[in-house]
């Protein structure tokens, strides 16, 4: 059975730390989606965090894990997840966006950063599944995006999970104004419906009726469509791994928010997955 593709929410680096609810589970999701579906045999993982100016494949043969923050507790920067890396699936992948009318060039460079291995240290704690990075435009439109993860739907097919790694919404303002990055602690204080603010739940609310409906036009326009779109991302960046994740996923089938939460108010840490094979994932879950 093929994979479906992931969007995951990763919320503060203080995750490694402080898993919480959402931590929790992702500690689920990993053996969840090896019981239902097989080990995948590589990661390919798009991150808010590894951008470039054009898409580029990060095919060296083992990666680092990169600290790519400041001002957190020692023991963050203690951790490691050196996972390898897949630069034979970095061949295949090249060769199929060249073929969809992207060009993203392999280079022999490495490096996994907290958007990844914060997720993948919970779905794989051993650091045993080859990591294939693909680095994100972040000027590049929501449209396009979803058609780059079109071109790399026929992977999941090939045992390949295609991640994802943003926040649904990500104000950093908002969130540094009551307490120092340091104390940022999203999974372990995942805050009550009540807490969050209107305009992070109705962000929210909106990116999950647009995506069961499956209005792409709108998802594609959520930046003009959704309620408080700039309030809850003033850069887009953290959003817009969704977008190829959902691509890989393809248009016919229903994304499925697989879980919800949020932190400080306004920290979406939401989860989703896509394609045909989504339902029985959140159906393993629940």
């Amino acid at each position: 059975m093929e994979l479906p593709s992931l969007f995951v929410s990763h919320g503060s680096p203080m995750i490694a730390l402080e898993p919480g609810a959402a931590g929790a589970f992702l500690q689920r999701l990993g053996p969840t989606l090896d019981a239902t579906f097989g080990r995948p045999r590589a990661v390919l993982a798009i991150s808010a965090h590894t951008t470039a100016r054009a898409p580029a494949l990060l095919a060296a043969a083992q990666h680092d894990t990169v600290h790519d923050f400041g001002g957190f507790p020692d023991a963050l920067y203690a951790l490691r997840y050196d996972a390898p890396g897949a630069p034979a699936l970095a061949e295949a992948v090249e060769a199929r966006l060249a073929a969809a009318g992207f060009t993203a060039p392999r280079v022999d460079q490495g490096g996994l950063d907290h958007g990844i291995w914060t997720v993948l240290r919970f779905l794989y704690p051993a650091a045993d599944v080859p990591v294939l990075p693909l680095a994100l435009v972040p000027d590049m439109p929501p449209a396009q995006l979803f058609a780059l993860g079109e071109a790399l739907a026929a992977l999941r097919r090939d045992g390949v999970l295609v991640m994802g790694s943003g926040s649904i919404t990500h104000n950093l303002r908002l969130a540094f104004a009551s307490r120092p990055p340091s104390d940022l602690l999203p999974q372990a204080s995942d805050t009550a419906a009540s807490d969050e603010i209107p305009e992070s739940l109705a962000f929210r609310s909106w990116f999950a009726e647009r995506s069961a409906a499956r209005d792409w036009d709108a998802l594609f326009d959520y930046r003009r469509q959704a309620p408080h779109a700039a309030l809850m991302h003033p850069t887009d960046e953290h959003l817009l791994p969704w977008y190829p994740a959902a691509g890989a996923g393809g248009r016919a089938a229903t994304p499925q928010r697989l879980y919800e939460a949020v932190t400080l108010g306004s920290l979406g840490m939401d989860t989703y997955a896509f394609g045909d094979t989504a339902p029985a994932l959140r159906a393993a879950l629940q």
